[in-house]
């Protein structure tokens, strides 16, 4: 494949300065009416990585990396790949706690925060860690304050502009490397680094762009959140090994998403779920000239095939569907634009060159085709571990190097994989197993349902009763009755739910997806005692 065998044996640095080199003045990044070429982005990230050195962040060391879909964020992130820096992504929406705890236990010795953003003001909150984190030394922030009391904060600007002409030459840095800790979602437990390599992140990226067919000619769109690993792999070094140009949103909302698509005439369009059902809502309000939308990827949460089918029919022509995980570096698998429509709708398409998948039985026995298992993954972007946790580790990979990925799927005799649900949500009732993703797709197809999220809660006889979550459509009305009389038609009866609670909206995770675990912890203690 042409794009893994240009990253092949390269680093994230040197694959940027690569792309420098061949196609300086091409528009890389594009930010509201600000735009850089591949050459302005190389210069900068060279210029802050010698302010940086400077200040004495040296290789290996942790540069936590908090703020929006900021071209900020790349630059940074280029500049640590420079340096042999580890970036440690963060979410601007992380509670106090989090990001106490994330940058306690990665040990960043630098932070590059927004000074205020969303109502928030970071350059306070920053201030604190800096007296309450012995690690962390320096604050760079992205702003317009007045920073010149404080020898431990910079602004950005300043930085770059002081780093600028300096003399520096970038660390020695192996593909082997590590590049980057990102931390789970955790959706069913505490927060893990995931440690990512050079090559885990540029092999994986040129993988998925290449089976996507990303030329130099392309405008990606849908990059909702920079410190994802979908983002940070396929959506920036996914653009930059194929030459393409990215156009980055500030915050998500479906109506300015689609005028810039419009505006920028983008080309590839890539989001989680719930980013295409809210644009297909605002296209039912207001029309817009999406012609030059050919492909994208939906990624990052269990998908519908009937969201599938709409999105295909009315947004985006050519749209794939990739099965990604944050230890895996992104994609592992994923439907390629010329499969056959059903497969389109109804798998995660089939694995990524050099990655090896297998299906295994509770016990770790492997299982034929068509067998319903655990999934289990061994390939180049598969992650180093978790960071300093090397017992939770050892209890994710088998003794053949598979990660377990906790993922319920099945591989057909056409090698597509099908996905069914978490192993770890897997609901035993009565000593039935309901996989939720059969009974969300079933709920996803009702006209009054905008999202749904379906959980086990405990039950002293059942041992576990199946709960509907339900966000409702805006101004739709319909009642628990309702919805679990829509699952019996084409459900079996120990699979309709026993109880439906509607919500407004869901505790998400900051990559978009459902937090199951706070929702059956909110339930539990109303629901425990009743019985279906």
């Amino acid at each position: 494949m042409a794009l893994v065998e240009r990253v092949m044996d390269r680093t994230v640095a040197g694959a940027l300065e690569a792309r420098a080199a061949e196609d300086g003045d091409r528009v890389f990044l594009i930010s509201g009416s600000r735009r850089f070429t591949y050459r302005q982005v190389n210069e900068q990230a060279t210029a802050l990585a010698a302010s940086l050195r400077e200040l004495g962040i040296e290789r290996e060391d942790r540069i936590g990396l908090d703020l929006p879909n900021w071209t900020e964020f790349i630059i940074a992130l280029f500049a640590a790949a420079k340096l042999g820096a580890v970036i440690v992504p963060l979410n601007p929406r992380y509670t106090v706690p989090e990001l106490q705890y994330m940058l306690r236990h990665s040990e960043a010795s630098a932070v590059v925060c927004a000074e205020d953003f969303a109502g928030i003001d970071y350059l306070e909150l920053y201030e604190g860690f800096l007296g309450s984190l012995p690690e962390l030394q320096y604050l760079v922030t992205v702003g317009e304050a007045d920073l010149w009391y404080d020898d431990r904060i910079y602004q950005f600007e300043d930085l770059i502009s002081s780093g600028e002409g300096r003399p520096f030459e970038a660390e020695h840095v192996l593909p082997a490397d590590t590049f980057a800790i990102l931390y789970t979602s955790g959706t069913m437990g505490k927060p893990k680094g995931v440690a990512l390599t050079h090559e885990n992140m540029l092999v994986t990226a040129a993988a998925t762009v290449d089976t996507l067919g990303l030329t130099r000619d392309d405008v990606v769109f849908g990059v909702t959140t920079v410190f994802h690993v979908f983002g940070l792999g396929p959506g920036i070094l996914g653009t930059m090994v194929a030459g393409a140009s990215l156009v980055l949103q500030e915050q998500f909302e479906p109506a300015d998403a689609l005028a810039v698509i419009e505006k920028h005439r983008a080309t590839v369009h890539y989001g989680v779920p719930t980013v295409f059902i809210t644009e297909l809502r605002e296209l039912e309000e207001r029309s817009y000239d999406l012609s030059s939308l050919r492909t994208g990827i939906v990624a990052g949460a269990p998908v519908s095939d009937d969201l599938v089918r709409r999105i295909r029919e009315e947004l985006c022509p050519e749209l794939c569907v990739a099965y990604s995980l944050t230890e895996t570096a992104s994609t592992l698998a994923m439907t390629r634009p010329d499969d056959p429509p059903e497969k389109h709708l109804f798998t995660v398409g089939r694995p990524l060159p050099d990655v090896e998948l297998r299906i295994m039985d509770f016990d770790g026995s492997i299982l034929p085709v068509e067998s319903l298992g655990e999934i289990g993954v061994r390939g180049p972007g598969v992650m180093q571990g978790y960071y300093r946790q090397p017992g939770e580790t050892s209890h994710v990979f088998d003794e053949d190097g598979y990660f377990q990925t906790g993922d319920l799927g099945m591989l057909d005799e056409e090698g597509f994989l099908h996905i069914v649900g978490r192993r770890k949500e897997l609901i035993i009732r009565g000593g039935f197993n309901v996989y939720p993703r059969e009974v969300e797709d079933r709920l996803h197809a009702h006209p009054a349902v905008m999202d749904v999220a379906v959980i086990g809660l405990p039950h002293e006889v059942l041992g576990e009763v199946v709960c509907a979550c339900v966000v409702p459509v805006e101004g739709a009305i319909v009642t628990g009755e309702e919805i679990r009389e829509w699952c019996r038609a084409t459900l079996a009866d120990f699979k309709v739910p026993d109880l439906v609670r509607f919500f407004d909206s869901f505790p998400l995770t900051g990559s978009g997806k459902v937090r199951r675990v706070e929702l059956a912890r909110m339930l539990s203690a109303e629901e425990s005692s009743r019985r279906p």
